[in-house]
Parts: C-alpha cells; structure tokens; sequence
C-alpha cells in the first residue's frame, strides 16, 4: 500500500502513542521527529486534537501537524527546567461538572471553583444536578446557578430523569465530564448509554492512581454521534496564573457590576461605593456566590 495522507481525531492517548479516529478506521500513530524539534512548553498532541497524519506501509501512522486548538482543558506540571502545559483534552466543546444534591451534600464552593476554571478557558458549562430523586426540591440548591445563566439539567439515573434532555445536550459535541467522587457520575453514564460508565471508569481509576505516564487518556463515542471524556484532573487546575483582581471577570453576575464601582482597584469588599457589595445588600447577587468570589481571590481553595 502507498503511503497516504488523512486527517483524523486523536480519540486516545498512551505513552507516545496516539489512536486517531479517521475516515479509514482508527490508526495508531507517533509523532513525528520533526514535531519533537526544539524544547516543548506543553503536549504536542493531546486528547481532541484534530490532526494530519500520514499512513504507513504497515498501517501504523505519523503525526505531521496538529490544528490549532479552538480550547484546551491544561494544567501545569511543574518540571525540572520550567514548567509544562499538560492539556487534558484538547477542543472540548463544554464542560459538564455533575454533584449530587445530596449523598454526598453538594460542595458548592468546588463547582464555583470549577465555573471559575471553565470560564478562564472559555468552555460553555452544563451543570448535573444528579440524584434528585433523594431531594425534595433540587432547585432550591442549583436553582441560583440557572439566575446567573448557566444551563442546570436535573437528574437521576435511578429515575430515569433528565437523561434526554442531557443525551440531547452531548449530541456531536465533545464534553468533558468531571465532578467529586459519589455523586453517581457512573451510574448516569451507563443510564445515557449502556456499559459508558464502566469503561469510562476504569480508565479514571488508573489515573487516580497515579500511574500517569502509562495511563492512557481517552474519549468514549456516544451512539448518536460526539464524544465523552472523563477530565478527573479539574481539582488540580490551580487558577495558577490568576490575578487576584482577574477573578471578578469569571463570576458572570459580577462581571458587569465592577465598572460601576467607585475605585478602579476594588476588591470588593469593604470599599466605599462598591456596586458588588450594594447588590449583594440588595439580594442581586447569592450570598454563597459572594463568599466563593471572596475565598477564590484571597487565593483560598
């Protein structure tokens, strides 16, 4: 066979190795040396990269370029000599963070933290409300993120609710998947897509075991067309290099009060004439909101 050029869809990710969902089937690919030249700041190729490669005689492929990235979901790992871009996928069209309203009670601060994150690297978010069916009414937990404009899909995969409206959601987008462990993520895939949860499972179990360089990363095909993957490494995401006076722009319902304040400095928090704080006096804005803001821009967790 001649060698032939394609262009494909980095669906795996293992110790170098890379299986690229093409038109011709999957081929499993390495970069190639060129790509490798010079010192790299970040990954090369990662998870939802969209790539041009090159099949061999043997049906084995090379990496010859990589599309630019419309967004990636990265983390730095910090390496002897600098630091490095670990991109744990790459083009994600949104973000869907899942926490259970309650076993376990929701930890409302990570997801603002998580919302922080995803608004930093402008990934749309869908939020899970999951396990509704223990809750008498899960609106009056989630209910504020609606008010501030993001789209909140009620669940239960023991119910069987929401899980339309969520399938429809992921129709040919890729989304990353993260949320606190218990919260029944497992369950609500297998619910969306028989034996999803599971696999998707075992491949976050490895990695929470911290065997990071064999670890292979993955995106699970959904039946109608798209793509999941599990991001795990969302805790991590250290709003690294975020200015504390940054963090304000990443709370929607803060975002246009600021140029209102009186001093272009604000922190928000005791100044004289500060627009947040009057919002907050007059209920526009949620108080356990306010307190994340607080926390996230003195640095806390």
């Amino acid at each position: 066979m001649d060698m032939m050029q394609t262009q494909g869809l980095i669906v795996k990710a293992q110790s170098g190795f890379f299986w690229v969902e093409t038109g011709l089937g999957v081929i499993v690919c390495q970069l190639r040396g060129k790509l490798k030249q010079g010192k790299a700041k970040g990954d090369i190729a990662a998870l939802g990269d969209k790539v041009d490669i090159t099949i061999l005689d043997d049906g084995s492929g090379t990496i010859d370029s990589v599309h630019e990235r419309t967004q990636q979901i990265a983390r730095l790992d910090p390496r002897p000599g600098g630091v490095y871009q670990q991109v744990l996928l790459a083009n994600p069209d949104q973000a869907v963070f899942i926490f259970a309203c309650a076993h376990p009670n929701p930890r409302l601060k990570m997801l603002d933290r998580f919302l922080v994150i995803a608004e930093k690297q402008r990934i749309p978010v869908l939020i899970a409300a999951n396990k509704i069916d223990l809750v008498e009414n899960p609106r009056s937990i989630f209910g504020m993120y609606e008010d501030i404009g993001y789209r909140v899909i009620y669940t239960s995969a023991k119910a069987g609710s929401g899980l339309e409206e969520l399938r429809s959601l992921l129709q040919s987008k890729i989304s990353a998947f993260a949320g606190p462990s218990g919260v029944g993520k497992s369950s609500l895939l297998n619910a969306l897509q028989p034996g999803l949860g599971l696999a998707v499972n075992e491949v976050s179990e490895a990695v929470n075991k911290g065997r990071h360089t064999t670890v292979a990363r993955q995106l699970f095909a959904l039946e109608g067309g798209g793509y999941v993957a599990d991001t795990p490494g969302w805790k991590s995401l250290g709003l690294w290099d975020t200015e504390p006076e940054e963090i304000d722009a990443y709370f929607p319902e803060l975002r246009n009060l600021v140029e209102n304040c009186q001093f272009s400095d604000c922190s928000h928090q005791h100044e004289p004439g500060c627009a947040v704080l009057a919002a907050l006096k007059e209920g526009k804005i949620h108080q356990e909101r306010y307190e994340s803001f607080v926390r996230l821009r003195s640095g806390g967790e």
